[in-house]
């Protein structure tokens, strides 16, 4: 038979220009046959005729490949592969390897029996075998393309399969024959190749053939997912390496790869990593590296720095030894534009940090390596990119965890993390907080006293070391120890000399036994002094570091807590992470956090982000307060949480209360607080045989009346304990005592919300039932406390609550209350209680008549150990001044009340009236005279005729509309509350405008508090009254000297805002100018009353916003936050600070008194919000014009500064900008 002529570098030429154009003149007649209709390929028995003979002719001998026919039936099946059946490609495959395999026994075999003559033979048919295989695995590769966008490869196992594996749809799984073959690749690489291929072109050509195809299968991303195949790969690719010199071609494929192919990134390390340690070749990874150091990626490439970053790190973890020998060229990538390399750079400094770290070697070359790894981390704090700057902090984080401590490293690395707080990225802020939690965790003060971290104790423990240091050291003159300091300034050298002349004549006199033991005496309690002093210096130097790591914490803390309020949820989510971290180690600055967390209970979310940070409070609040120690008995783990859950009202604002409530009842609706919790509760509350705690006494009630918010069942329960307790002796004992208590009885009665979410239903008390009556009875309990008027507030809250009548019942508290302060002795009859008393309002009397202190249980006792002297006269007077003061307070709280209650006596009118159109349609058309009899009935309700008497007198008004009865209740709050004939409140509507009016009379402080809060409550019940005396309100919210009056003054106008609108918009600016008063406190009030104002539309903005901006510069941090609030939430309302700007800007540049920097710096917080081209050419446009009329150069200045924060584009405006300002002077 004929032989066939092969040339590999022909067929490579032929086969890589195109494969098609192979010539295969020798190839079977019957495929011959098929190559003007290569469609008739598909038909498996053509292609079985033409393959079955050829399958057998080579498993004889694969020689038979030389066969010109054989050889070219096969080149033309390979030149149509994509017309062949999975089937008939799969045997072509299975027929090369095996070939290939049996032929490389064949060459062992020879090579071992030194068979010189056949070499030449051989030669030809591994290169046959060789250009055959290539050409296969790339039809298969594309077949397996073509399949897997329909069905994809499934993963080899590592079995060998048998050529018939074919899924049930006939498709081919060709891993297992991928793996045959790759093996045989290294069957053939591992003969002594030298001795066949003579030449080094030669041998090159063929290990090429070999090695292409594998480079082709680790292209495709599902193959290099199978571990078998990838592992497969690597090996032909290490042996090819290591034994035949392809070193150089891998190491350009490899580079290339890492920039075309993502997904080589991580195996291409493996590779090089296999190749160091198991086939000793770390040349090949050295090259790589080197040129990696050396590559410039263009600035618009990202996928070739982020292939080449992913290939360091992971190269970095896995063989540490071969990147740090490189490292000083790879550092030349941190001065790269491209910030993913800088990334990848710094986290490989990172790994080989920890691989020093774990070595054993300690060396000087060991520790300046290390310290050269800490100095670029450092430094990479303060890199461009915010990615960079995070990278680093992860670094750390990881590093952090190692065995090894680096002490003086990790100071400088809470420094930094600290300043990182500030980092204008919230990415870099919440990885700063991390890692500052992480330095906690594994600090490396635990060696001594445990992992605390209170600095109260670290310096107890500093000034005792310090006491003993200076008792061990002696006194300047005593010899020995400190004695050779006295002499420092002498010459050593000089006293040697002499030393040595003199001492070959003196023979030292022998020493006695006794002189022996005394000197050895007294070295040895030398020696101890010198080891204890060096002890003690080493124990000073360990809390000097504690010490300073713990400020830094302290310093990192106020931050963190200002981040609380951050808009980024995970950093928010960090940050309480970090706050429970540091109370685990007893941070006392953590408690601030702590409670500071609170408030996030009111987070909101449009997505899951807002219930996440509350879910995440939660949780953290359950670790630190609801959990107890596993070790605990039920019993002893419910007094820890009762414990705890009193300790968190312990020195809480009203803010942090209110927040706390909304904490624990939604913690109690999700059924997280046990019934043994809230019985250890209320035995703490209820205790009655020994006197505790004031406070806890406070705190369980506190407690007991938020978790009611949710089940008010745990109050329903209870009511003769708290009657018996907070509404009894201890209550009037302890006014804090019976004002929460009267708080906790409200919530008998679900309202708001709660009604909404609570199924128990409420039906309301007569007044004379017990609760009613000792609410009533605790508002006349005779004291000049202050906090009195917290329990008056909250007792006719419950009255309201509570009550069927609660008008009748408070118009009796007033009675009685009146009849306690005018029916004095001395007091001049009058039929109105308005007379004008002349000598009880003494100035002198106004500081001390309510001025208390707290004890240290909270006992309130008048300021002051020793009473005064004073005459009766004097005594009287201050009494018939405290007693006024409450009669006012709660005249005004009874009206705002009742305002209230005719509101709620509205809604439950057309709740019901809606109810009964629904189920009863023939009752509303009931007569029109029975809802009018009713309705008149209304009128009188401060006269105590009730309006929502009982629900059968509803009943009659089935007929009354809606518009009809809100008709009603406005006449009677209009013209009946404060003026109908038979009113009570009518009666002090006069003498509260008298007080106010007559402050030089009535000087006393308090009475001008009371006065004029109550003045301030009528005027929102009645306009006609409000008009009537709003002149007067305004005179005192602007001359009054009193803080606490203003303030008050300032929320009464915005309420009234909201109530008659009419009124008080034209005299809006009387507030704002309350936005410079003198007192923060005021100032703070007016901008919160501003804001809520003006957000929610009640008062219509006149270019007064200006007054508003200033606010974001006060000296008082908390106005400017609030400022910032103000106008960030303004921005989202119809383009609001674009339409004000300009006028803002007039007042703001106007106003001289403002500095330069501070103008600056607010107009360009306001510049912020104006995003759109449109607004900002228009507003440059018009401050543009503005140039030309400046009056002088900072006014210039001004305008010239607010048009370059514009992106306005205009040629003219910037030409006129750059001619700066014009100075025109007149003529002399």
């Amino acid at each position: 038979m004929d032989s066939v002529t092969f040339d590999i570098n022909d067929a490579l030429k032929h086969y890589m220009s195109d494969p098609a154009s192979i010539p295969t003149p020798e190839a079977d007649g019957a495929l011959a046959d098929c190559e003007n209709d290569p469609e008739s390929l598909t038909d498996n028995a053509v292609v079985n005729g033409v393959l079955n003979p050829i399958v057998d002719a080579v498993a004889e001998n694969p020689d038979a490949i030389t066969r010109s026919h054989i050889f070219d039936s096969l080149q033309f099946l390979l030149k149509y592969t994509s017309f062949l059946s999975a089937h008939a490609l799969s045997k072509v495959f299975d027929l090369i390897t095996s070939g290939l395999a049996t032929e490389a026994d064949v060459i062992h075999h020879d090579l071992e029996s030194d068979e010189q003559d056949l070499i030449a033979h051989h030669k030809q048919l591994l290169e046959m075998y060789g250009f055959l295989l290539q050409w296969t695995i790339a039809a298969v590769e594309t077949k397996a393309a073509e399949k897997s966008s329909t069905t994809a490869p499934t993963r080899g196992r590592g079995k060998p399969k048998s050529k018939k594996d074919f899924g049930k749809d006939g498709t081919w799984d060709s891993s297992a024959q991928l793996e045959t073959a790759l093996s045989t690749m290294c069957k053939v690489l591992r003969l002594k190749l030298g001795k066949i291929l003579l030449t080094t072109s030669e041998r090159d050509t063929f290990i090429s053939l070999l090695t292409r195809p594998v480079y082709m299968i680790l292209e495709s991303e599902q193959r290099v997912k199978s571990t078998s195949i990838r592992m497969h790969a690597f090996k032909v690719l290490c042996i090819a390496v290591k034994h035949h010199g392809h070193g150089y071609a891998a190491q350009i494929s490899i580079v290339q790869n890492l920039t075309y192919f993502e997904h080589l990134s991580e195996p291409m390390a493996e590779f090089l990593h296999i190749l160091a340690e198991q086939y000793d070749y770390p040349q090949l990874a050295d090259e790589i590296l080197r040129e990696l150091s050396n590559k410039e990626f263009n600035s618009n490439d990202t996928k070739g720095p982020k292939s080449v970053s992913t290939f360091m790190i992971r190269l970095s973890e896995l063989a540490p030894r071969l990147v740090i020998k490189q490292v000083t060229l790879l550092a030349k990538q941190l001065d790269s534009e491209s910030y993913t390399l800088r990334c990848a750079l710094i986290e490989v400094f990172g790994n080989m940090l920890a691989h020093l770290s774990k070595s054993d070697e300690r060396g000087e070359n060991h520790k300046t390596q290390m310290n050269a790894f800490f100095d670029v981390l450092e430094e990479r704090f303060l890199d461009i990119n915010p990615y960079c700057r995070c990278r680093t902090i992860q670094v750390y984080v990881k590093l952090c965890e190692l065995d090894q401590k680096f002490p003086k490293r990790r100071q400088k690395a809470a420094e930094l993390a600290c300043r990182s707080l500030e980092d204008k990225s919230s990415h870099v802020r919440r990885n700063a907080i991390k890692l500052l939690g992480t330095l906690i965790r594994t600090h490396p003060f635990t060696a001594l006293h445990g992992a605390q971290l209170a600095r109260k104790d670290w310096q107890e423990r500093l000034d005792k070391v310090d006491a003993e240091l200076n008792s061990l050291k002696p006194p300047v003159d005593a010899p020995g120890l400190d004695g050779d300091k006295g002499n420092t300034t002498v010459d050593q050298g000089l006293l040697d000399d002499a030393t040595q002349i003199e001492s070959p004549r003196k023979q030292p006199a022998e020493m006695t036994d006794e002189e022996k033991a005394a000197a050895i005496q007294k070295a040895q309690e030398e020696a101890a002094t010198s080891e204890a002093i060096e002890k003690l210096t080493l124990t000073k130097r360990y809390y000097t570091e504690a010490l300073k790591f713990i400020d830094v914490l302290h310093e990192a803390t106020g931050t963190i807590c200002q981040l609380l309020g951050s808009r980024n949820k995970s950093e928010v989510i960090e940050a309480m992470d970090y706050f429970e971290i540091g109370d685990a180690y007893n941070i006392e600055q953590n408690k601030v956090g702590i409670r500071r967390m609170l408030r996030l209970i009111w987070t909101k979310g449009n997505s899951d982000e807002g219930k996440g940070v509350q879910a995440h409070l939660i949780e953290c609040y359950k670790r630190l307060f609801f959990e107890a120690p596993d070790s605990f008995s039920p019993n002893d783990a419910a007094n820890y949480i009762a414990r705890n859950m009193i300790s968190l009202t312990f020195g809480a604002t009203p803010a942090e209360l209110t927040s706390l409530e909304q904490l624990l009842s939604t913690m109690m609706k999700q059924g997280m607080i046990p019934e043994l919790v809230i019985a250890k509760l209320w035995q703490v509350y209820g205790v009655q045989k020994r006197e505790i705690s004031r406070k806890q006494r406070r705190g369980a009630i506190i407690v007991l009346g938020m978790l009611a918010t949710a089940s008010p069942e745990i109050v329903v329960g209870e009511i003769e304990t708290m009657l018996r307790t907070g509404l009894g002796t201890l209550g009037r004992a302890d006014l804090q005592l019976a004002k929460y208590t009267c708080v906790a009885l409200r919530r008998i009665n679900p309202t708001g919300r709660q009604a909404k979410e609570s199924t128990a239903t409420f039906s309301r008390l007569p007044n004379d039932h017990a609760v009613l009556v000792r609410l009533a009875a605790i508002t006349e309990v005779p004291t000049d406390s202050k906090d009195w008027y917290g329990v008056a507030e909250q007792a006719i809250n419950a009255i309201y609550t509570l009550s069927r009548h609660p008008d009748v019942l408070c118009s009796e508290i007033i009675r009685r209350k009146t009849r306690a302060v005018f029916s004095r002795p001395s007091s001049r009859p009058s039929s109105r209680p308005g007379s004008r008393p002349t000598s009880r309002d003494e100035a002198q009397f106004a500081p001390s008549s309510a001025s208390t202190v707290e004890t240290g249980d909270g006992d309130p006792t008048i300021a002051g150990s020793q009473p005064v002297p004073s005459s009766p006269t004097t005594k009287k007077n201050k009494d018939n001044t405290v007693g006024l003061s409450q009669l006012l307070f709660i005249v005004g709280h009874v009206a705002i009340k009742q305002i209230v209650h005719l509101e709620l006596c509205e809604l439950d009118f057309k709740r019901r009236k809606q109810e009964k159109e629904k189920t009863m349609a023939a009752t509303a058309r009931s007569s029109l005279g029975a809802s009018t009899s009713s309705r008149r009935s209304a009128p009188g309700a401060k006269g105590k005729s009730k309006v929502d008497d009982e629900g059968d007198e509803l009943d009659l008004i089935g007929g009354t509309t809606e518009d009809d009865f809100t008709e009603a209740m406005a006449h009677i709050r209009e013209r009946e509350l404060l003026y109908g004939p038979t009113s009570l409140l009518a009666l002090f509507g006069p003498m509260v405008s008298e007080i106010c009016a007559n402050n030089t009379t009535y000087r006393d402080r308090n009475l001008q508090q009371a006065a004029t809060l109550c003045l301030a409550k009528l005027m929102c019940v009645s306009s006609e009254y409000c008009e009537a005396n709003l002149p007067l309100l305004i005179t005192i919210m602007e001359r009054s000297p009193d803080a606490t009056v203003r303030s008050n003054a300032v929320i009464a106008l915005g309420d009234m805002a909201v109530c008659f609108n009419h009124l008080i918009d034209e005299n809006t600016d009387f507030l704002y100018r309350r936005l410079a008063d003198p007192e923060p406190m005021v100032k703070r009030t007016c901008l919160m009353t501003l804001t809520f104002l003006i957000l929610a539309g009640q008062v219509k903005v006149k270019g007064q916003l200006g007054e508003m901006a200033k606010c974001l510069e006060d000296e008082d941090k908390r106005i400017a936050d609030l400022a910032r609030m103000f106008f960030t939430e303004l921005s989202t309302k119809d383009n609001a600070v674009y339409n004000h700007f300009v006028d803002m800007f007039s007042l703001l540049s106007a106003d001289r008194r403002i500095e330069e920097e501070s103008f600056r710096r607010i107009v360009r917080f306001l510049l912020g919000f104006v995003e759109k081209d449109k607004h900002a050419k228009q507003l440059a446009e018009k401050l543009a014009a503005r140039l030309a009329r400046c009056d002088n150069e900072r006014q210039w200045n001004d305008v010239a500064f607010a048009l370059g924060l514009l992106q306005h584009k205009n040629e003219d405006i910037t030409r006129l900008v750059a001619e700066g300002f014009k100075m025109v002077r007149a003529p002399a």
